[in-house]
């Protein structure tokens, strides 16, 4: 059985995410029953319970930008669920503006155009997703966009034109998403917005 670098790459995605969500969700259940006993209270249980669900927010949004796409559908509403609950921990605010439901490949390359976009807002701000009859668009508004050049043109070529880290896989994984879907990327930006379409 062969399996090239790019699913093999989202077949451990899935697994780490899918092999996460359930002892999170398991601290999250025991929060819960903590709070409903009264026998932990304040600020502590705050701020254990946020980062729970800060936790659990991002590894199912991971799981749709990392994991397998495959051929199913995502609904709107589960879409608005992870990014709303993404949303809600950090200083990133992501708007989807699409009323139907969309392929797992389209939406996993509008989370991993997301995550390319919040490299560039180090300042926090909003990430808005379109979709319209002639594709897609993302879009990242914030004060101080920092782009850095080279990292950001390898997502019009084949190749990255600096060293892929672990907190930028992202831009070395859209491309080949986007190549796998037949789409071509683009990007452009100004003082305040950088927009990636497909």
């Amino acid at each position: 059985m062969s399996v090239d670098n790019a699913n093999l790459a989202a077949l451990v995605g899935s697994r780490i995410c899918h092999d996460l969500i359930s002892p999170v969700g398991a601290i999250n259940n025991g929060l819960e029953l903590l709070g409903m006993s009264n026998s932990l209270e304040g600020p502590e249980l705050e701020l254990i319970s946020d980062s729970v669900n800060n936790a659990n927010a991002r590894i199912r949004f991971f799981r749709v930008a990392f994991g397998s796409a495959g051929e199913q559908e995502l609904g709107r509403m589960e879409i608005m669920s992870v990014l709303g609950d993404v949303s809600k921990g950090g200083r990133i605010k992501y708007n989807w503006s699409s009323q139907e439901a969309a392929a797992r490949r389209d939406v996993r390359m509008a989370f991993l155009a997301g995550l390319c976009l919040e490299s560039a807002l180090p300042y926090g701000g909003s990430i808005q997703i379109l979709r319209s009859t002639d594709g897609w668009t993302v879009t990242g508004e914030g004060r101080k966009i920092n782009v850095d050049e080279d990292l950001w043109s390898g997502l019009a070529s084949d190749a990255p034109k600096v060293e892929i880290t672990p907190a930028l896989v992202q831009f070395a994984l859209l491309p080949e998403a986007a190549k796998e879907a037949g789409r071509q990327l683009s990007f452009s930006q100004s003082a305040e917005k950088i927009s990636i379409s497909f």
